[in-house]
């Protein structure tokens, strides 16, 4: 059965209901029938996936732990070495990703929440992984931005050799005026709340990121006006560096990342107020000087992992950009123009299987999917594979 085409924030959104058989593990879209095959379950809070070289699945679990999928089996042992995390509410162990090259220099980097003080920050660490365990592991970063959430915590490496962290605004409370909004911590460029961070791979600044050698700004901003990034991944086609964030209620947003732009937040924005459903929150969903996103979200799917297909297994959907979502347990394929920088349309795929924590294509081409129960109970990784 095939759902209406329907419209939603201007671009056809088109979602293909699944075969009743098989549980709703089989499912048709616009493209490619496939079928959704269990890799690894028994996991606590999966929360991000990566690739070794000789074909091991790293995983991280929020509460602290790296585990590795091996042959097709969850190995029983996680990894030692890793970092002491700050596991309470929002905060744990987020992100597992291997230096471009890894099979020279063996970096895998973690990125975290810790304790500082009376309150937590996120920080990225890098270590060498040799004989299935994480030696000489040092903290390479640390945000300045503090708070008990929103920490961002996504890494990626572009082509260049640089890596991109995502730092949430901490939830710092959006207030009044336009000028009450304009004071918010993410419109401040004297802290980490809310931004991209560009870093060299051993957590130095380069010299050409937009803010250096601005008065009173930090030199590591690369993009700011951001709420709660949760999704991170860069085009191939373009170099281009993508990004999606928590709205409120509603105002989920697709971004894509250029250096020195303000992304709005609290100022502009398609969400409203907690508790007050119906109150906006923003003064409008422009203003000079703030970058519209590519695409929103109402009602909010609440944004998780961030992928860019470029496989062999489903080639109808090669370029396209897949967007997990916790709330709504579902993943959104959005289809992007002949430039690969404008959604053209939107189609919903994988639903009902639960909260989708991350979003990967692995080494195979295959689709690989974690997802990740909120209250800490086991859950799994899944693979999606072409019908015959």
């Amino acid at each position: 059965m095939i759902r209406s085409l329907t419209k939603l924030a201007g671009i056809g959104m088109l979602a293909i209901a699944a075969s009743t058989a098989g549980a709703q593990e089989t499912f048709s879209s616009a493209h490619h029938d496939y079928r959704v095959v269990t890799v690894a379950d028994g996991l606590v809070q999966p929360w991000s996936m990566s690739w070794l070289p000789g074909g091991d699945m790293l995983i991280t679990e929020k509460p602290g732990r790296l585990r590795i999928v091996r042959d097709g089996q969850l190995l029983p042992e996680a990894v030692p070495g890793t970092p002491e995390v700050y596991y309470r509410g929002q905060g744990g162990l987020f992100e597992v990703v291997p230096h471009p090259e890894f099979s020279s220099n063996r970096w895998v980097y973690l990125t975290y929440s810790r304790e500082e003080g009376d309150t937590s920050v996120t920080a990225i660490a890098r270590g060498t992984f040799e004989n299935d365990r994480i030696n000489n592991l040092t903290e390479i970063f640390a945000a300045q931005a503090e708070g008990f959430s929103h920490y961002g915590g996504k890494l990626v490496f572009d082509g260049n050799g640089y890596m991109f962290l995502t730092a949430g605004d901490r939830q710092a409370p959006p207030v009044g005026t336009r000028e009450e909004l304009m004071a918010h911590p993410a419109q401040d460029l004297s802290n980490h709340n809310g931004v991209m961070i560009r870093l060299h791979d051993d957590g130095r600044v380069p010299d050409d990121n937009p803010f250096v050698g601005v008065a009173g700004a930090l030199p590591e901003i690369w993009s700011y006006g951001h709420r709660s990034p949760q999704g991170l991944a860069i085009h191939p086609e373009t170099g281009d560096l993508w990004e999606t964030e928590h709205g409120p209620q509603g105002g989920d947003e697709l971004n894509r990342i250029e250096p020195g732009n303000n992304y709005g937040w609290p100022v502009v924005g398609h969400g409203v107020n907690y508790g007050e459903f119906g109150r906006p929150i923003h003064v409008g969903i422009s203003e000079e000087g703030m970058t519209r996103p590519a695409r929103f979200w109402v009602p909010s799917i609440a944004t998780s992992g961030l992928m860019v297909y470029t496989g062999d297994k489903f080639p109808l959907w090669y370029g396209n950009i897949f967007a997990g979502g916790l709330v709504g347990e579902q993943v959104a394929r959005l289809q992007l123009d002949d430039s690969y920088r404008n959604v053209v349309l939107e189609e919903t795929v994988a639903y009902g299987l639960g909260r989708v924590r991350d979003i990967r294509q692995g080494p195979d081409g295959y689709i690989y999917i974690a997802l990740s129960d909120r209250n800490a109970g086991e859950t799994r990784v899944v693979r999606l594979e072409p019908m015959d």
